[in-house]
């Protein structure tokens, strides 16, 4: 193992974790002794103009030199950067992107946000995503007639996975239904339930909200959120809504006055300025008119009056604990229109007044890293930077290549991103440079913030992208064990599947116990468990410390303890590793770690596994 020179944003290296503007802060660096570093300085650019400042030695541990330097927290955001200089007079420069010997823009930067920080629960969070109408259906549901849209089917009637009737289809699950399987959650060990809107619609996803002011009837109606909220909070856990800030749906009651007469007021609420009177909508749907943000009377009712939607849900006796935002990166941006950083600025500031602990996450289906650290989102949803990465290096069949025949297993796995061909296959080397890339260009703060997640109702399940549990229980490892907040998307546990979201979205076989994959539910179950207990996995550091084609490893690291993890696809050379002391297996049911004479411990060469252990 050679380690190199490094720092991240964890408590390890920067103690004060909250910093206040013009507050002066200590940072460090781990630099090996046996390498050949003999000047460090830290360079900050306050209002734009670069700054030097000597770091001096602050402590030596076993063979690591620990720099220490202050930087002054003078904007919002503050950039800084280390200056590691040889005794030759060469240097390198250390930031967030890594390790470099020529000259690197400031993006790439580490960086102190004094921007007030995320609840604190969320960094202790796993969260379950709960599309309500597949999920359960309470005894109720039963005696409620399928509205006029729907296309009723019985809970074991197969998902259509494309095409006009995909959204029609209506399965009848309701929040009691949710409430009822409860303790399946607490005995996975999950601790926040995350719902898809529950506002009426014309859909069974309900993101084309009818209305914002009521809880849709087919789910239960307000009484029932209520229930369930006073459930979830019963067992101390959190509840997080779904909202759309870029549209309504065509049937929302803004919309219909909107469109009867050009005189009302919601006109101002969308954009009916195309040609012939025509409106701009999401991505063309019209079903799903598009909201504008240049619109007073919309930010008024959407988010600061005293009644808004916004408010409302976050207040007894539904209290839901924060939102996620649907379409956050189009949201406020079309044409010359850029409303984004406003808007997410706008509702952070609304959800923080209604309550102190209200969290505000964004979905991104792309580059996310120009939107946060903006006092706006507290985090997003990570695929660019942690699904698809894990997707394409244990894709299925993605054994090495000798040729290049077509054979089974070669047919394309749907890209969440819509990228032509599917998710390719990609090695670990070029798996952790994208995982890298992304993590560079925003803050420690909003990366662990993020939510990690290896499918959702919008994406392929994680169990028919990978092909089989082992490798799945690779991925959940993953998801389990890296920094940021894993989301398990309900029946994953159970190994169930699907090509696409729509295809995703199955119904919750509670009636087919046998048909669960139970050893993936007693991983789940046991990685979960691990990352609750162990204070490195949630608050701790990431160091890389190995990596080639089919393995990772790596340390997540506090003051007082730390953890080793070792993720394969597939079997291989052992791994031989210095200066580490001996550890005990925590998962996997690998050996201990002992050092041999020379002090190199040496890692299992099995593979697909996924192993830990415990420092």
């Amino acid at each position: 193992m050679h380690l190199r020179p490094h720092h991240d944003g964890s408590a390890t290296y920067v103690p004060e974790q909250e910093p206040t503007l013009g507050q002066t802060v200590p940072v460090f660096v781990r630099v090996p002794a046996a390498t050949d570093v003999r000047t460090v300085h830290v360079r900050s650019t306050p209002d734009g103009e670069p700054r030097f400042v000597e770091a001096v030695v602050d402590r030596r541990t076993g063979s690591d030199v620990w720099w220490r330097a202050d930087v002054e927290v003078r904007n919002p955001v503050s950039n800084y950067r280390f200056m590691l200089t040889g005794s030759d007079g060469g240097y390198r420069w250390l930031t967030a992107a890594g390790v470099a010997d020529h000259d690197v823009p400031d993006n790439g930067d580490f960086k102190l946000v004094s921007h007030a920080p995320p609840p604190a629960w969320a960094r202790d969070a796993v969260i379950y995503q709960i599309f309500p109408d597949r999920f359960a259906r309470s005894a109720a549901a039963d005696g409620r007639a399928a509205p006029d849209w729907a296309i009723p089917c019985d809970w074991d009637t197969p998902v259509i996975g494309r095409g006009p009737q995909a959204p029609r289809q209506f399965y009848g699950g309701d929040l009691d239904g949710i409430a009822e399987r409860l303790d399946h959650l607490e005995r996975l060990g999950v601790n926040t339930v995350y719902l898809t809107p529950i506002f009426p619609a014309r859909s069974n996803h309900r993101y084309d909200a009818a209305s914002f002011d009521t809880v849709d009837p087919l789910l239960g109606g307000g009484a029932a959120l209520a229930r369930l909220a006073e459930a979830v909070h019963a067992r101390r856990w959190r509840l997080l809504g779904d909202i759309t800030s870029n549209h309504t749906g065509d049937a929302h009651h803004w919309f219909t006055a909107a469109a009867s007469d050009v005189t009302a007021p919601e006109r101002e609420l969308y954009y009916f300025d195309l040609a012939g009177g025509d409106f701009e909508s999401w991505n063309g749907v019209k079903s799903l008119p598009k909201l504008n943000w240049g619109s007073a009377e919309l930010r008024r009712r959407f988010a600061t009056a005293a009644d808004s939607l916004l408010r409302r849900w976050l207040r007894p006796p539904y209290s839901l604990d924060g939102w996620r935002v649907d379409v956050a990166n189009m949201t406020g941006r079309r044409g010359a229109d850029a409303y984004t950083h406003e808007v997410a600025r706008l509702l952070r500031e609304v959800v923080a007044q209604t309550r102190t602990d209200g969290l505000l996450l964004a979905e991104h289906g792309h580059d996310h890293t120009g939107d946060l650290d903006r006092d706006g989102w507290h985090g997003t949803m990570n695929y660019v930077g942690f699904t698809d990465p894990v997707w394409s290096w244990l894709r299925h069949d993605s054994r090495p290549r000798d040729d290049s025949r077509p054979r089974h297993g070669d047919e394309p796995v749907p890209n969440f991103l819509g990228t032509p061909g599917g998710v390719r296959r990609r090695d670990a080397q070029t798996v952790l440079a994208t995982m890298n890339t992304y993590r560079s260009l925003i803050s420690w703060r909003s990366y662990v913030h993020s939510w990690q997640l290896l499918g959702s109702h919008d994406s392929a399940r994680i169990r028919t992208v990978v092909g089989d549990a082992a490798r799945q229980e690779v991925a959940a490892g993953l998801l389990a064990t890296m920094p940021g907040t894993p989301v398990i998307f309900a029946g994953d546990e159970l190994g169930l599947t699907g090509t696409s979201g729509e295809d995703s979205r199955t119904p919750m076989p509670w009636h087919r116990p046998q048909g669960w994959d139970t050893g993936t539910f007693a991983a789940y179950r046991a990685l979960i468990a691990l990352r609750r207990a162990e204070p490195a996995l949630r608050h701790g550091g990431l160091r890389w410390v190995h990596v080639d084609a089919d393995t990772l490893v790596f340390l997540r690291e506090t003051p007082t303890g730390g953890v080793l993890v070792l993720a394969r696809r597939a079997a291989g050379l052992p791994v031989r590793l210095a200066g580490l002391p001996a550890g005990e297996n925590a998962y996997g049911g690998a050996p201990a770690l002992r050092p041999d004479a020379d002090g190199t411990v040496t890692l299992p060469a099995d593979g697909p596994t996924f192993q830990l252990w415990r420092f």
